[in-house]
């Protein structure tokens, strides 16, 4: 048994209350169990209780055996001073505050089967560990915590922008700009292309916007792409631009072994993506302003209709030619876009802003869009469980990745469910 086992009882007071004593015989009397506490000190803040006839307000200390209190070093640290129960499973000894007082112990009681049901979820060793218990959860309850889990992912998400915008002073402009280029690099170039933003000053970009030339020129030779000799008339041009644009902002260039090839489609090379980035940002200005104002999800999906420019036609890297094959940005990869950049950006620009009809944009763009087509969602999917759109794939993809594959059931609304299934 863990020791969350016994929180997650206590949380949610599923222990034998009727008959809750302490180890000296005077009778419990639970008033409020108190607020969990997932940072250091005790286990639940603010719990009021009744021995006997006193009450008691402070807090409440979980252990497996009660020796696990000194073993801890509670008995020497004042911040446990104010614990005024200390609840066990195995009360193996008194136990004593830093001035020698004696804690009231609680050796808790409860239902066997709920421990029985959280050990088979634990060992459990299926795709999910309640894989055999999901389908017979209420479908009501089951979107009800799904809506859970997709607010909670763009809370994580909007934590990371609100880094950003601290980074940036509160330029929401340059927290946009970061985000557009991480997003295009679709996971496997994530981290160059935020490389590439980081270097490549907007300020340049603004000034250059009406030039496809120029702004390949400036992001290719930011990438490191145009530092070796040129294989073709094409790169030759760039590098000459290039140059000239190097000097004028004064620029610095990312490593080029950062950007990953291997195991990508020709389509998804990071050329083809840069390419694709630099059409957008000619043809987008004032792209941000668009995307706050929007109405319908069409008026965003026309910003992403989008071909890289006429080389790339025929060329998949610099120098290499190929059958004439136009690069379009097809409809997946733009609603990728949608849902890793502009949703999580809504949301966390309307928290900023302390107006919530961003946050409801951003939760209607989720429902408009198809769910995502990936190994969690079939596997979802193959259990039974319907996906309407992007809202619940995306909740799915965070009960599994953060909850699931960390066996967090305790945590997890859905496994709180089935254990405590009465």
């Amino acid at each position: 048994m863990k020791e969350d086992f016994l929180q997650f009882i206590w949380r949610f007071g599923l222990f034998n209350k009727d008959s809750a004593t302490t180890t000296d015989n005077q009778n419990i009397t639970v008033l409020n169990l108190g607020i969990i506490n997932n940072d250091a000190g005790p286990d639940f803040f603010n719990a009021k209780i009744k021995i006997d006839e006193i009450i008691w307000v402070g807090n409440i200390e979980i252990h497996i055996n009660a020796s696990d209190w000194n073993r801890h070093k509670h008995n020497a640290d004042k911040s446990y001073d104010n614990v005024i129960l200390h609840v066990v499973k195995n009360a193996d000894c008194d136990i004593f505050r830093s001035d020698g007082s004696k804690i009231p112990t609680l050796k808790i009681q409860y239902d066997l089967q709920l421990e029985k049901r959280y050990n088979e979820l634990l060992t459990s060793t299926t795709w999910i560990a309640c894989q055999n218990y999901i389908g017979n959860v209420e479908r009501f309850k089951m979107k009800y915590f799904l809506n859970r889990m997709m607010v909670e992912r763009l809370e994580q998400r909007s934590a990371h922008i609100s880094k950003i915008l601290s980074d940036t002073k509160n330029d929401f402009k340059e927290v946009f700009y970061r985000l557009l280029f991480r997003s295009f690099g679709f996971g496997t170039n994530t981290l160059p292309f935020e490389l590439l933003a980081q270097s490549t000053p907007i300020a340049a970009i603004n000034k250059h916007r009406n030039s496809i030339l120029q702004i390949e020129a400036l992001l290719f030779g930011q990438a490191g792409f145009l530092n070796e000799q040129p294989l073709d008339d094409y790169q030759s041009q760039l590098q000459k631009e290039y140059k000239f644009l190097q000097n004028k902002f004064n620029l610095k260039p990312v490593e080029k072994h950062l950007w990953k090839f291997m195991r990508l489609r020709p389509t998804n090379f990071p050329t083809i993506r840069i390419a694709q980035l630099a059409k957008l940002l000619t043809q987008t200005d004032g792209l941000l302003a668009k995307i706050i104002t929007f109405e319908k999800q069409d008026e965003l999906n026309v910003f992403f209709e989008l071909n890289a420019s006429e080389y790339w036609d025929t060329h998949y890297n610099f120098g290499k030619k190929t059958d004439k094959h136009i690069k379009s940005f097809g409809k997946k990869s733009a609603e990728k876009i949608i849902i890793n950049l502009i949703v999580p950006y809504l949301f966390a620009y309307g928290k900023a802003k302390g107006e919530e009809k961003f946050s409801e944009k951003a939760f209607d763009l989720l429902e408009m869009i198809s769910p995502e087509k990936n190994n969690i969602v079939s596997g979802w999917e193959n259990m039974g469980i319907k996906v309407d759109n992007a809202f619940y794939s995306q909740a799915l993809i965070q009960l599994k990745t953060v909850y699931c594959n960390n066996k967090q059931c305790l945590k997890c609304a859905i496994g709180q469910n089935i254990i405590d299934k009465n």
